[in-house]
This record gives C-alpha cells, structure tokens and sequence, in this order.
C-alpha cells in the first residue's frame, strides 16, 4: 500500500486492561492492539485463559489462542487475592478501557462493575461482555458459542431438514459476534470520551448479537409465518444458489440472484435454452420450489466437465462462483498470495503465520507483535508500576501473580 506511516496508529497511547477467556473478548482486544493500543490481558496464574488449553495443533499451542491473543501483555494475577486487587487498581489508575468477559456475576463480586469503579476512575471505560446480559432471567446462566447458536434460533436455520440435520457454524460466530460488536462500542466510546471527558459503561451480550445477525430469518417468519427450510450448504430461498457436483467428483458454488442471470446461465453455462419455458422454473420461488429436479439437470449437465471448466463457463457467463475449499486451500490462496496478506508473528514456540487484519488503512501499519506466554510480562508490568524486585518474588511465593 502507498502513503504508509507505521510510526503512528489511531490508538498509540490507549491502555486497555482485560480480564479475559475463550474468544469474544480476546478477539475483541486482539483488534484494538492492532490499532496501537497496549493491552494488557490479566490470566490466572498457572492455568491462564482457559483456551490456552483447548488443544496444541499449532506447534504446541492452542489454534484459538494463536488466532486470538497477539499484540498483547500477558499478567498473571489471583484476583481472589487482596494484593491482587491492589495490583489491578493500580493499573486501571491508568487505563483506558476494562474489558472483561469473567463469569456471571464475577466482576460484581470483584467490585469491578461499572458503578463500583466510576466515581474513582471517571474517564474509565467499562466494557461488561457476557453470554445473555447483566439482567433478566438468564443473567446467571453459563453460556458457550455452540448454546448460543442454538438459543438464537441459528441451529433452526442451518444444516439439513429432520432433528438429525441441525448443523452449527463451523467457527464460534456467537462469540465472534459479539467481540466485533464490543471491539466497535469501544472505539465509540472512546470518540464520546474525547468529546464528554467522562467514561461509559458497555454491554454486549452474545444472545443480542447473534439474534442481530438472525435479522433475515427473524422477519422472514415475521407474525409466525414459516421460518426459512434448511437446506443444508444452499440458499434456503434462492435457487440456484449452492453446490453442485462436477465430473472429476468436485463441487462448484455458484449463485443467481435474478432473471437475467438465469437466462445467462440456461443458455451460456447449461446450453439448455429450453429450461427458460419450463414453467416450473418461471421465477426464483418456482425454482426453489422445485429445486430436486433442478439440480439433477444441473449436476447431469455438468456431469461431462470439470469443476475447473465449470468454473470457467461460470465466468465467462458472468455467474458468480466459486471453490468448495477445505483449509489447505486457504492456507494456500492465490488471491491471498497475490495481495500479500499473509505474515508472521512471534510466539513461545517460534515465527507463526498470521494473516493480516482486514480493513487495510493506508496511513498506517497494524500492529502485529508476539503470541505471549502465560505472564510473559508480569515482572516487567510491576517494575514499570514501582514494585522492586523482593515485592515482586513475594507476590510470586503467595502465587498472587
């Protein structure tokens, strides 16, 4: 990119104090270290962000942790502990932004609620995200992405027809959801500071961003009308809309999205101009109606070609298409390579892959420092605070830190 200053990001000098697990905070402050921010991730000590030990496939290291933690310092701290308290009041005397994702209620037995902490620290931004809110009926109840998916209707929607069918997301889009959602009232919170001197208090749950983004099938079956069928990997209302096998046993995606597309694709792709006076086919709903017997003449006409040369006729066309890839595919994009979005970052086991933040801003680099390792960075963050080296082997002794 032309016009790139890397000495100065939009956050330099923000400092965001994060007690955090699993994904959606994490990858919430992941985004903003990016930016410049200095984010310092407060673990357990010991055992730390519980994802840490979800599994080891990248060289020992767990892949969601990898994916979700660079760009950060990393703090062991017993909050249960008096001196630990101590320790992260002196912190947010400095901070920016509380983050935390803890269980139900634990901020609030910690008094670190946002009332708890405003009169003391008024230009602090307090950032609550929980799995249903911090009221109503479900305020206690534990919540992972898979019971969120499946709360916010989302498991009604995808995979097959039939109890047996019901599919979730392949990443954790719950969480997700709501570490964009809290990653955006962030920054917005920090422009109203600018403007009011005065922090403010944020809540996202992941309930209320999952169900935002379930806004098509929620008024799709506004006043009880059906919801949407599941239909697998197609479009559950529009047809074609989804994979269809070629000849060398390879699916091709493709999508129409209105009739002159259909009447391009019978005629340049098909080569079956009589398909346009079908009359089961006169329109998208009658082809979604009647989606079994298109698809068998779609895949029957493909049956002669590869997925490469479908794809081709596809362009050619002007359909929109493409490849059904697995990971390995990803890893190895021709369009990723081409625009360079691939990097390394540090980490306790060595130089990892890492892709570039989306969102490519011209006048500055993101930043992309280290995975860290569990309190990597505890006796340089007390040293910087005042403690001397005995306070600091004390405070490891009684496994404060």
């Amino acid at each position: 990119m032309s016009h790139v200053n890397g000495s100065q990001r939009p956050l330099d000098g923000v400092r965001i104090i994060s007690l955090e697990h699993a994904i959606a905070a994490p990858f919430c402050t992941r985004q903003l270290a990016e930016l410049g921010a200095r984010v310092i991730k407060v673990e357990r000590p010991g055992i730390g962000d519980f994802a840490r030990g979800y599994d080891t496939r990248v060289d020992g290291l767990a892949s969601h942790f990898v994916w979700t933690n660079r760009s950060k310092e990393s703090l062991t701290l017993d909050l249960k502990q008096p001196d630990a308290e101590r320790v992260l009041h002196q912190l947010l005397e400095g901070a920016d932004v509380l983050v935390q994702n803890l269980s139900p209620g634990a901020a609030r037995r910690l008094g670190l609620s946002f009332d708890d902490l405003h009169s003391e620290y008024p230009e602090l931004i307090v950032c609550d995200i929980s799995g249903y809110g911090v009221s109503g009926p479900y305020e206690v109840k534990k919540a992972y992405d898979l019971l969120i998916q499946s709360e916010g209707g989302f498991l009604s929607v995808t995979g097959t027809e039939g109890d047996d069918g019901m599919a979730k997301a392949g990443c954790s889009i719950a969480d997700i959801a709501a570490g964009m959602y809290a990653y955006s009232s962030i920054l917005s919170a920090l422009l109203l500071r600018a403007k009011s001197g005065k922090g403010s208090h944020i809540e996202v749950s992941m309930l209320e961003s999952l169900v935002e983004w379930m806004g098509y099938p929620l008024y799709y079956s506004y006043k009880d009308a059906p919801p949407p069928p599941r239909a697998g990997a197609s479009h559950s209302t529009i047809f074609p809309y989804g994979p269809f096998q070629c000849g060398d046993k390879k699916s091709v995606m493709l999508g129409l999205q209105n009739e002159r597309e259909w009447q391009g694709f019978c005629l340049k792709v098909l080569k079956k101009p009589e398909l346009l006076d079908d009359p089961r086919f006169a329109g998208n709903e009658l082809r979604s109606e009647h989606r079994v017997e298109l698809k068998a003449i779609i895949e029957l006409a493909f049956e002669g070609c590869s997925s490469d040369e479908v794809g081709e006729r596809l362009d050619n066309a002007g359909i929109a298409n493409g490849h059904v890839n697995e990971m390995r595919d990803v890893w190895n994009h021709k369009q990723l390579a081409a625009r360079s979005r691939w990097t390394t970052v540090g980490s306790p086991v060595g130089e990892l892959p890492a892709l570039l933040p989306p969102g490519s801003n011209s006048s500055f680099r993101p930043r992309l420092d280290e995975v860290p390792s569990l309190g990597q960075h505890s006796e340089d963050i007390l040293q910087e605070m005042g403690y001397s080296s005995r306070e600091i082997e004390s405070l490891r002794e009684r496994r404060v830190i």
